[in-house]
């Protein structure tokens, strides 16, 4: 996801996105130990999605 895709979102999106995103990336994880994963910049991809999409939470949780 862009940030500005990102930034468009309410709360209770974003929280599903970052549920979503979570069960992908422990599914990466199992693909990873057993050689199965195609493309391994996935983790870290969704890794940082997650983390763009707490932050932004967390500044509409404060605003």
């Amino acid at each position: 996801m862009k940030k500005q895709e990102i930034k468009k979102l309410t709360k209770d999106e974003a929280l599903k996105n970052i549920d979503k995103l979570k069960k992908d990336l422990f599914n990466f994880r199992f693909q990873k130990i057993n050689s199965q994963i195609t493309n391994p910049s996935k983790i870290t991809e969704t890794k940082k999605t997650i983390a763009r999409l707490k932050t932004i939470l967390k500044g509409k949780i404060n605003a």
